[in-house]
């Protein structure tokens, strides 16, 4: 696909809502399709700007966030707890300009860059955020579940499609509504924002660390929920690393269980360690399959050929992907794909 034509996708708004599989994806509801997403969108060896990966097509982009113990503010960065380093500028205004401007902002400019994006093409998404909570949360400094639901709400607003929504005031928790499927129609939510969060890296090796972003946050959504409040929470959380069976099984706090319906694993493990799908698939859970590019056989993971990448989402849908994440971000003509999940 040529830059022009790319470009064209994005001022039409087309780039994340209409696939090149030639189906009738509009549709098909969020947990009935796969689509394409960029590892560490926030890079500035990724993309010059945040903007750029939301113009490629990107159906998902990752941030980074660590909280900031002096600032209580959350940067975005790979590595630096105490410093912003990202290509996301201070979008402000529906008119902003989002490929100039200051970068190495904070997580709230990050969501204002996808605000005002989603602002100047209201025919793209729905986008998923995924968050990765490098260290987790820090509720004893005032940086816990409520304090990262209010960026999300205060940058987002009404675009986010919250845990409340799927659960659309007849279901008593998300598994129920899930399993119902009462998801909506990707047409449906043009323009909205589904944000997944998930326990990071230094968290999850942190043996000292004995609560984890995953069960904090469903702690807190179920507690808002039997308070009558499920509408507050902005956040879906996401059982991280894949398992066979159901893998929320983990959690001994078995009340926690009904409000994990997003999932987060390595695309390999699914496929080549031989985990049955179906369990996704039937019971319609979002599953978002990392480092598609190590599925065997492995290809490039930056720089595959287009239909190299072409295959292995297909490959990915049919076994069940909601998100299939990959590190392609010059691909400009896989990363709009949307496909059917089967």
């Amino acid at each position: 696909m040529s830059a022009v034509a790319v470009a064209l996708l994005a001022v039409t708004g087309l780039g994340l809502s209409t696939g090149t599989a030639g189906a009738d994806t509009g549709s098909l509801r969020l947990s009935e399709a796969t689509t394409v997403g960029v590892h560490n969108t926030y890079d500035k060896g990724a993309y010059t700007y945040l903007a750029d990966a939301l113009d490629a097509g990107a159906g998902m982009i990752e941030l980074d966030a660590w909280f900031n113990i002096f600032t209580r503010k959350w940067n975005v960065s790979h590595s630096n707890p105490l410093g912003s380093d990202n290509n996301c500028v201070q979008a402000k205004s529906p008119t902003a300009n989002l490929h100039t401007g200051n970068r190495d902002q904070n997580l709230n400019d990050c969501l204002d860059d996808v605000n005002v994006w989603l602002a100047q093409h209201p025919g793209a998404g729905p986008l998923t955020v995924k968050l990765e909570l490098k260290a987790g949360f820090d509720a004893t400094i005032g940086m816990g579940p409520a304090h990262l639901d209010d960026y999300v709400r205060t940058s987002l607003g009404s675009r986010v499609f919250k845990p409340a929504d799927l659960m659309g005031g007849k279901y008593a928790t998300l598994d129920d509504a899930a399993r119902a499927n009462n998801w909506p129609s990707r047409s449906a939510l043009a323009g909205k924002v589904i944000v997944e969060v998930i326990p990071g890296t230094v968290e999850e090796g942190n043996p000292t660390d004995h609560l984890w972003t995953d069960v904090e946050y469903a702690r807190y959504l179920r507690d808002l929920a039997a308070a009558g409040h499920a509408d507050q929470a902005q956040i879906f959380p996401a059982v991280h690393n894949s398992a066979a069976g159901d893998p929320r099984t983990r959690y001994s706090e078995t009340n926690l269980r009904p409000w994990f319906v997003v999932f987060d694993g390595d695309a390999s493990s699914y496929v080549d360690g031989g985990i049955d799908t179906s369990f996704y698939v039937n019971n319609h859970y979002y599953l978002v399959m990392t480092d598609a590019h190590n599925v065997k056989p492995a290809i490039d993971d930056t720089n595959p050929t287009e239909q190299q990448a072409k295959d292995r989402v297909a490959l990915l849908a049919a076994k069940g992907a909601s998100v299939v994440g990959t590190d392609w971000r010059k691909l400009t003509a896989v990363l709009p794909e949307v496909l059917p999940r089967t």
